[in-house]
């Protein structure tokens, strides 16, 4: 399994949000300028991507950018996110990490879950 995966939920249409590219990166400096591409995925038809990334990544900054503007596109919905990036601080390199995103047109919340 990932260390890292993701589920994407449309709450304006009321279900699983399917072909959303998403794209995991490291932070490439302590001061987070520059970034480093880890893996990419798309979500599947539950939403998710369940193989983003290594089994493994080094603690520090990470972030996940999903491209809202391609799904929105694909739905006949019109955004105001263009992209939605979270950054997350990876501090326990055991622990399996979460993130999702429910996501409308005019709005988006995350969490970490589990």
């Amino acid at each position: 399994m990932s260390h890292v995966t993701t589920h994407v939920l449309d709450a304006a249409l009321g279900r699983p949000a399917a072909g959303v590219p998403v794209r995991l990166e490291a932070a490439a400096d302590p001061g987070r300028s520059s970034w480093k591409t880890v893996a990419e995925g798309v979500t599947d038809g539950d939403g998710r991507v369940g193989d983003l990334g290594p089994e493994r990544l080094a603690a520090g900054y990470h972030r996940i950018t999903f491209d809202t503007a391609a799904y929105f596109g694909a739905t006949g919905q019109r955004g105001f996110y263009p992209e939605v990036s979270i950054v997350f601080d990876l501090a326990d390199e055991d622990a399996h990490y979460h993130v999702p995103l429910l996501l409308s047109p005019f709005a988006y919340s995350t969490y970490r879950g589990s």
